[in-house]
């Protein structure tokens, strides 16, 4: 997923908490990216080389040769040589960092947010209120099922000016997972669906679920 946003690659060191180890640019990032193969606007784009199948930083090479120039990383060993044109932003935690960076936007914008957490149901529900609502307001929504520690952040960064209400999903399969979600998305209406089995496996019991929810 590429999420628009707004900000100088200085700002977004601040934000986040990094440290610059290579800047060779002062430009205004204002695409946000996650998966290599969703690259469209290379000049102006920050790649967070986050972990997933493969290693982050295992793609910065490929997206450097289509003239990306901006990075965050968490790997302090990596060889910088390599790319004397970029920028590198130093991070403990890259997780952490898309959560730092979707908190502070979310904080810039003072409009009613709908959280719906609950085993099931999320998306249905998501859905049904932007129907019934999109003829009243500009509404930003979590794409598909994006309700994840990774999905709530590309989704809350998706908000701008233009927009009057905020639906977004929040889906947990651990403890302490809502508190940094809550974070992120600061709802102002809560919606809880269900509870149910799903995730069973990540809570001592369905009350120790229920409460973190």
């Amino acid at each position: 997923m590429d999420v628009a946003i707004n900000y100088t690659i200085e700002t977004v060191a601040e934000i986040i908490n990094g440290k610059f180890i290579q800047q060779n640019s002062n430009t205004t990032v204002t695409h946000l990216l996650l998966d290599s193969r969703k690259l469209l606007f290379p000049e102006n784009t920050i790649f967070f080389a986050l972990n997933g199948h493969r290693k982050g930083t295992a793609f910065i090479n490929d997206l450097y040769e289509k003239e990306v120039r901006c990075f965050v990383i968490d790997d302090k060993g990596f060889d910088l040589s390599p790319y004397p044109g970029a920028t590198f932003i130093l991070v403990e935690s890259l997780l952490h960092a898309l959560h730092l960076l979707a908190i502070h936007h979310r904080s810039t914008f003072a409009l009613p947010v709908i959280g719906i957490t609950g085993s099931n149901g999320k998306t249905i529900v998501k859905e049904w209120l932007y129907q019934l609502l999109e003829s009243d307001f500009n509404i930003v929504r979590s794409p598909k099922s994006y309700n994840s520690q990774i999905g709530v952040p590309l989704s809350v960064l998706q908000i701008n000016k233009r927009h009057t209400l905020a639906i977004f999903e929040a889906g947990i399969s651990q403890p302490d997972e809502m508190d940094k979600i809550e974070k992120i998305i600061q709802p102002t209406i809560g919606i809880f669906t269900n509870i149910g089995d799903a995730h069973n496996e990540g809570f001592e019991d369905k009350r120790q679920k229920i409460k973190e929810k």
